[in-house]
């Protein structure tokens, strides 16, 4: 009998194995130890194991980080991927490693294939002579460690969990804080226990000294927290009378207080004492929250929760999920060709065959088969697709439900389960329909979710884990039963492999599906105690529970409903289109379009037909309009802005590009009464130039045999401003593209040249000056 002190326990806690004091570790170690394990798990895609099959690969980057002072104990293979009976192995393992999953961190599995040239120095380092060879290394293994080799390697999943088990009792100090103790409790330990830690559920397995049932669902309860199981034996008298236990192996739950009661099971073993366990109040997997009940789930709308039948279907999940792929995941898609065009043939053609929708929806996938099977070009584009899923073609009583109303596939947040249950609830339901409808090929189901799922499910790590499992096993459906029960295990083992991951719904925990309590006939065990699946009662479970007439229509929207939006939505979309094609066609038709400014050749016909309009009227009213006293200045502005959108006529000057000014409100309406302004000085400005033109010719009078009608004092001035207005436009003409920058700059230059110049010429002629004369000789 062991020692109170010697008991270690978990609950978010553990204790020493051999000592007295309780150690204390956090709550997350298990969860940080678990996901360093997943962050490791990169597979041998080229050898005998996927990335879906749990097993880590190492290689020679990562072998010491996995086996040396790891916190989980590491099972590794060693094989050739040549080998046969490698090969004949594989199988075992993986099954293996999918039975032991719960047990990270405190073990993992690893595989290396030593017929890899980079890995043969790793293999020849550990003293592998033949292949397969299993080594069991311990946590916090040293450096030189070759681990312990599993001699006689048995070919049974069973066997090798026992000899797993074995090995990690013999354990030496420190006991490894991921792995729960596994040693039998006695009532002295138990009631320290119960004084010094306050755990909801304390499970007692009693059994006999050889059994492994209480070890192997103490390990199988790892990753869960609000539960402790311990081992209690046969010989453990004062327990035993206690309770009155009469049966190995029972499990008992003992609460504070000496209260206990017996857990109820169909089969005394140890995957229905896990399940039960898990199912209790209160217990959760470490670092999931325990959600409460409520009414709504937060979202960016607070969306209602709706109740709902567990047990049943829901064509709203099945209308959901078809809108989604449809109008969602293919729209990802602009040209769908090749395989993929070939995967969306097959994936209509089962939904327009078995699919049992109502009638307005199996109208519309009748119609999609149709014309996509009439398609004979080797692509086809969403757009043209979209337009008969939409009913472009107005087919009477034809339209697919927009928007998703998730029933039994809505998740406790979000984010969580929705769509992916959807996806697999309409497959389960096509293959038993498939049945139902005596079709032709069992593989029809299996191959269009394959290819479905290959092509266009947005997950891609979940599609390359389909295609894994599918290119495995889908060869082995030759019948519609077979196609039913591969499909099913098929997601059986996806729950396996996800369970606990961050994507699990706490609400909604990863099972082995169905559980005993929906289908407890479904379960049995075989001769070695082990769980097995009983296939005659699964196959009409899932025939029963995916059958028409077990379908729920709550929460679906009315079929006039969907069809008055329908027709709502198609007048929309032919409006749009519409008054695309009059803006193209007007835009085609006008001489110069809204979008396009004006040229500067049209600015400056438009100023001459100005001026002469302006002239005409000053002729015909025979008078002078005087200019306002703030027209100079504003009119100089609305002068330079013409003058900037013009051309100039000098070949290889650039205009300075228009900068776009930003105002406010106010600068706006004082920029458009300044421009109002400015208009008129323009026009006064022109109608004095007309003048003047005038009394210059008066004033060529004598010479010409006319009178001038002006005085001398009046045409001087004339004059000047004439003079001036010309040496102001040379001036324009000049500083066309320039800046009053680019102007100074220039004349900056023309100075210093000048200066240069004048000094280089100066500097020479004294030069000239000074030197001295040259005498000839005679």
């Amino acid at each position: 009998m062991t020692q109170p002190g010697k008991m270690a326990w978990r609950y978010n806690r553990a204790t020493s194995r051999f000592s007295g004091e309780i150690n204390k570790y956090p709550r997350h170690v298990a969860v940080l130890c678990l996901n360093f394990c997943l962050l490791l798990l990169s597979v041998v895609e080229a050898g005998l194991y996927t990335e879906s099959d749990q097993i880590i690969a190492l290689s020679p980057d990562n072998v010491k980080s996995v086996l040396l002072n790891s916190s989980s104990a590491i099972v590794v293979e060693f094989y050739a991927s040549w080998c046969g009976h490698c090969i004949s192995f594989s199988p075992v393992y993986k099954g293996l490693a999918r039975d032991i999953r719960e047990w990270k961190p405190a073990v993992d599995l690893a595989a290396i294939d030593c017929a890899d040239e980079h890995n043969i120095k790793v293999c020849t380092g550990f003293g592998i002579r033949g292949f397969p060879t299993v080594k069991f290394f311990h946590a916090y293994g040293w450096e030189d460690s070759a681990g312990k080799t599993f001699t006689g390697l048995p070919h049974d999943v069973r066997a090798l969990r026992h000899l797993i088990v074995d090995v990690m009792e013999k354990h030496q100090d420190p006991w490894p804080p991921a792995c729960p103790p596994l040693e039998p409790t006695s009532q002295a330990e138990i009631d320290i226990f119960l004084e010094t830690n306050n755990v909801r559920h304390l499970a007692l397995i009693f059994e006999d000294a050889s059994s492994y049932i209480g070890r192997e669902v103490t390990l199988d309860l790892l990753q869960f927290e609000n539960i402790a199981v311990r081992r209690v034996l046969s010989t453990e008298k004062d327990l035993v009378n206690k309770l009155g236990v009469t049966e190995f192996p029972s499990c008992y739950l003992y609460y504070p207080g000496g209260n206990f009661t017996r857990l109820k099971v169909n089969i005394e073993a140890r995957t229905f004492y896990s399940y039960a366990l898990r199912g209790l109040p209160g217990v959760v997997r470490s670092g999931k929250p325990v959600l409460a009940a409520t009414d709504h789930i937060s979202t960016h709308t607070e969306e209602l929760w709706r109740p709902f039948n567990r047990s049943r279907v829901y064509m709203a999940d099945l209308e959901s999920m078809l809108h989604y792929s449809l109008r969602v995941e293919l729209a990802a898609h602009p040209v769908i060709t090749g395989e993929a065009l070939t995967s969306l043939r097959k994936y209509i053609s089962v939904l327009a065959k078995y699919f049992p929708g109502r009638p307005v929806l199996t109208n519309l996938l009748k119609s999609l088969n149709s014309w996509l099977q009439e398609q004979s070009d080797d692509q086809v584009s969403y757009q043209a697709f979209s337009e008969i899923l939409e009913n472009s073609a107005q087919a009477p009583d034809a339209a697919l439900p927009e928007g998703v109303r998730w029933v039994s596939c809505q998740g406790s947040q979000p984010h969580l389960r929705r769509y992916p249950c959807g996806v697999w609830t309409l497959f389960h339901l096509l293959t038993v329909q498939a049945k139902k409808a005596d079709g032709s090929d069992p593989k029809e189901v299996p191959n269009a979710m394959t290819g479905y799922i290959s092509n266009f499910f947005s997950c891609r790590p979940c599609a390359e884990h389909f295609k894994n499992m599918a290119a495995e096993s889908l060869s082995q459906v030759n019948t519609f039963t077979d196609s039913i029960l591969w499909l099913w295990s098929r997601h059986n083992r996806v729950n396996n492999r996800i369970a606990g991951a961050l994507s699990e719904d706490p609400d909604f925990p990863k099972l082995q599906w169905p559980p005993p309590d929906a289908c407890a006939d479904c379960h049995t065990v075989k001769d070695n105690g082990d769980h097995k699946w009983n296939h005659q009662k699964v196959l009409p479970f899932l025939q029963d529970y995916y059958s028409v007439e077990r379908i729920l229509t709550d929460y679906l929207e009315d079929e006039s409903e969907v069809l008055a939006k329908q027709k709502a939505k198609r007048a929309r979309t032919q409006q749009i289109l519409e008054a695309q094609k009059r803006v193209e066609r007007e835009a085609k038709e006008a001489p110069n379009p809204p979008n396009r400014p004006p040229s500067t050749q049209d600015i400056v016909d438009e100023e001459e037909e100005e001026e002469d309009d302006v002239a005409a009227a000053s002729q015909a009213e025979g008078k002078t309009l005087e200019p306002t006293p703030w027209a100079g200045a504003e009119a100089k502005v609305a002068l330079d802005q013409r003058q900037h959108v013009r051309r100039p006529s000098i070949v290889g000057m650039k205009v300075r590009d228009t900068q776009e000014d930003i105002v406010d409100l106010d600068s706006f309406l004082n920029q458009h009464f300044k421009a109002k302004a400015a208009e008129v000085v323009t026009t006064n400005r022109v109608k004095q130039r007309t003048l003047q033109r005038k009394r210059e010719e008066r004033d060529a009078g004598p010479v010409l045999g006319l009178e001038p009608d002006l005085g001398s004092d009046e045409v001087a001035p004339m004059r000047e401003r004439e003079l001036s207005g010309r040496r102001g436009r040379w001036m324009s003409m000049l500083s066309i593209g320039f800046s009053k920058v680019d102007v100074s700059l220039c004349v900056i230059l023309y100075f210093l040249s000048s200066m240069c110049l004048l000094v280089m010429y100066l500097f020479f002629k004294t030069r000239l000056r000074l030197r001295p004369a040259k005498l000839s000789v005679p």
